[in-house]
């Protein structure tokens, strides 16, 4: 029983640690040039993300407007 609370205890405290620093844990990951590549192919491989973004990422008109 004290072993489980050990073990909950932990993850419920790793969670909130990379949720706190969720940003520069991404960039440190991200700053590695075969996970970035990985990244990327995973994320082209959904469906949703595939049809949202990849389209207007080469039209030259997206949604952003120039301040």
């Amino acid at each position: 029983m004290m072993r489980i609370l050990v073990v909950i205890t932990f993850i419920i405290t790793a969670v909130s640690l990379i949720y706190k620093w969720r940003y520069r844990v991404m960039n440190t990951i991200l700053a590695v040039s075969f996970l970035r590549r990985a990244a990327v192919a995973l994320s082209m491989n959904m469906p949703t993300i595939r049809t949202k973004i990849f389209p207007g990422l080469f039209t030259g008109n997206g949604n952003q407007s120039i301040n």
